[in-house]
């Protein structure tokens, strides 16, 4: 899970300064958690997603972000890492709503 938090500290643009900050959790702990020192609580991965934009599935691996393969082409200068998390968040979305047999129009 460490990597995945560290890849989603780095696509969000955040220092692990920034990232403590957002999250209230000191540096310290953050940075054991991100070399694998420490594994998160629950708790902590929730205000990690909250302050990367992922989602709580993304950085724990529970969810479809494992089974995607994406390729795209910018044209407006995004990273792919910044694309690829957009879209996991759409399909997590639908992921979730299709587990809650909530339809939408498609």
């Amino acid at each position: 899970m460490s990597v995945a938090i560290e890849s989603a500290r780095a696509a969000a643009g955040l220092s692990q300064r920034a990232l403590a900050d957002r999250t209230g959790l000191s540096q310290a702990t953050l940075n054991r958690i991100l070399s694998g020192e420490r594994t998160a609580k629950m708790t902590e991965v929730i205000q990690i997603a909250d302050a990367t934009g992922c989602t709580v599935a993304q950085l724990t691996g529970s969810g479809v972000a494992a089974r995607v393969q994406c390729a795209a082409r910018a044209t407006n200068g995004s990273s792919m890492a910044t694309m690829r998390q957009r879209l996991l968040h759409f399909i997590e979305l639908d992921a979730y709503l299709d587990d809650q047999g909530i339809s939408v129009a498609r």
